[in-house]
């Protein structure tokens, strides 16, 4: 036998074998590296909403569930809370919600994150004390800024429902037009604050000897429709009784523009809803009036009464009382806050407040210093009268409900 042809073949086998043996470890050697990937895998978390598994371990969502997270969700966002804090609210300490309190809120207290600017477009009547209130409360808030434009008390509720005002000074109530325009808009009526009390007076120069009228005088003098139940017009001073002018010397009527209150509540409380005569000389502002008056000879007009001054006179009003009998009421404090004076009045701010809703800060802030001891002090100290303590209240309760 030839030694060498026979030990080929062991050597083959031995080959063979080795061969074997290695392939073996290297199918064992990736299977380990292929598990270990496997487990890392595994235990890597995973985000819960891209999981379907576990999507469907959880039941759906109701929409009542939907809504209230939705709400919550605006809720924490409006209180500048970021997205990771929402993640983790169950982990942090959430802002209570705001509690409306049975209590009016103090008004002699400053609050806090007061900055802006606020837009008053409105009364010609209040512009001089939204002009101070503005003043002092800038003292207090100086980063605060104001743009006032008295343009007539009609001009507020038009500015409002356009947005290009943020409150809106008015020397009448609104009118249920004014309040059916803003309604349609929004879906709620304007909230309207009572900031003070004036009153319209009857102005002639200091030196005319006219005493007082009577409220069918006012109307004949004023009125070409005489609804308040004068017999006749007015026109001269002689059918006044007062000679001083001469036999037939006309009165020389002054009054309101028609975008202001105090033309809209004349025209209601003197005129009986009556029709102006086309003399009577219509001017932008009370102070213009009151202006005119003292310097014309033979004047006679209507304008607020905080534009009193020494050049002219307000007249007493005479109004029929029990068994028909006139009793002349002088524009005083104590006729004026009681109402007894005839055209007295409030003096509004008017506002877009949501129903059951709090005012922003900054408007809240502002009312609630017109409200306080001193914002109503420097009502009195400028020819107004301050509302009471009883109607204080309302009106601060109505800054927060």
């Amino acid at each position: 036998m030839n030694i060498t042809n026979a030990k080929k073949p062991a050597q083959f086998e031995v080959k063979k074998h080795l061969c074997g043996v290695i392939c073996s470890l290297v199918a064992i050697s990736c299977l380990l590296l292929s598990s270990q990937k496997v487990n890392a895998l595994a235990i890597e978390p995973f985000p819960y909403e891209s999981s379907p598994q576990a999507q469907l371990s959880q039941p759906p969502l109701t929409q009542e569930q939907l809504t209230q997270e939705q709400l919550t969700q605006e809720r924490l966002t409006q209180e500048g809370l970021t997205q990771e804090l929402l993640e983790n609210e169950r982990e942090i300490e959430l802002p209570g919600a705001l509690v409306i309190e049975s209590e009016a809120p103090d008004a002699n207290k400053a609050l806090a994150g007061v900055y802006g600017s606020i837009s008053s477009v409105g009364s010609d009547t209040l512009a001089t004390l939204i002009s101070l209130w503005a003043e002092a409360f800038k003292s207090d808030y100086p980063q605060v800024k104001f743009q006032i434009q008295a343009s007539g008390s009609a001009t507020a509720p038009q500015a409002l429902s356009q947005g290009t005002a943020t409150i809106g000074p008015m020397s009448r109530a609104l009118t249920a037009s004014e309040i059916s325009r803003f309604t349609q808009k929004y879906g709620y009526p304007p909230t309207t604050f009572i900031v003070a009390v004036d009153a319209i007076a009857i102005y002639v120069e200091k030196n005319n000897p006219l005493q007082q009228l009577h409220l069918r005088e006012v109307d004949a003098l004023f009125s070409a429709t005489r609804f308040c139940g004068a017999e006749r017009h007015l026109d001269t001073w002689n059918d006044l009784g007062v000679t001083k002018f001469g036999t037939n010397r006309e009165v020389l009527l002054y009054g309101r523009n028609s975008a202001s209150g105090t033309y809209d509540l004349f025209k209601q409380q003197g005129l009986c809803e009556g029709d102006y005569k086309p003399r009577v000389n219509e001017l932008p502002g009370s102070a213009s009036v009151v202006l005119s008056i003292a310097s014309s000879v033979g004047g006679l007009g209507y304008a607020a009464m905080g534009y009193d001054d020494d050049n002219v006179k307000a007249l007493p009003i005479g109004v029929n009382g029990p068994a028909d009998q006139v009793q002349y009421i002088a524009p005083t404090t104590d006729n004026i806050t009681s109402g007894a004076y005839p055209f007295s009045r409030y003096l509004y701010i008017v506002v877009n407040k949501a129903p059951n809703e709090p005012l922003p800060i900054l408007e809240r802030a502002f009312l609630q210093f017109i409200l306080s001891d001193e914002g109503q002090a420097m009502v009195s100290e400028n020819g107004y009268y301050p509302i009471n303590q009883e109607l204080k209240v309302s009106q601060l309760q109505k800054l927060v409900n």
